[in-house]
């Protein structure tokens, strides 16, 4: 892993720069760079819209109390696409337009899911419904601690139900 990131860290700026020497050769020079810059703005408009509304939707699915998996993946897919969009040149400005495509960030989302699925990086937890099940063993002590007036773990004595003592906390 580490050499792919090394080869590709070199091969990237050699590629831009054929690029940009051939993108010279065809266009000129000053269209060249305002393609560069347009691109970085329209980019990074696009990402601003596209990270609220995101935002928007983790909020919601956090207020609801559901996990907001895509949301963060999504969220990651702009940083990164941001940073193409940022640094000047054809192909990171195509890879990080490529990432702003919803449908193809999607795909890319499935694909990712399926080699971590297959390699052991995930667990499912729940039912078919979505419902999260904790399968558990327990002893309650609780009743037997206050009929013999012992000790709570936290040291206080347990005399008693106190009122909504056994409520889950909301």
């Amino acid at each position: 892993m580490a050499l792919v990131f090394l080869i590709t860290l070199i091969a990237l700026p050699v590629m831009e720069i054929a690029v940009f020497i051939e993108a010279g050769d065809r266009i000129g020079l000053w269209p060249t760079v305002g393609a560069i810059l347009a691109t970085a703005v329209i980019g990074l408009a696009i990402i601003r819209m596209q990270g609220l509304a995101i935002l928007a939707r983790m909020q919601d699915n956090l207020r609801a109390e559901r996990f907001p998996g895509t949301e963060l993946f999504d969220g990651a897919c702009l940083l990164v696409a941001g940073a193409c969009l940022i640094t000047p040149g054809f192909i990171t400005d195509s890879i990080g337009v490529l990432l702003l495509i919803v449908p193809l960030r999607r795909g890319i989302g499935r694909l990712l899911w399926r080699y971590a699925e297959a390699r052991g990086y995930t667990m499912r937890t729940g039912d078919p419904d979505g419902d999260v099940i904790i399968d558990v063993e327990y002893d309650d002590v609780t009743d037997r601690a206050r009929r013999d007036g012992d000790a709570a773990p936290d040291g206080n004595r347990l005399t008693g139900p106190k009122s909504n003592d056994n409520e889950p906390p909301r």
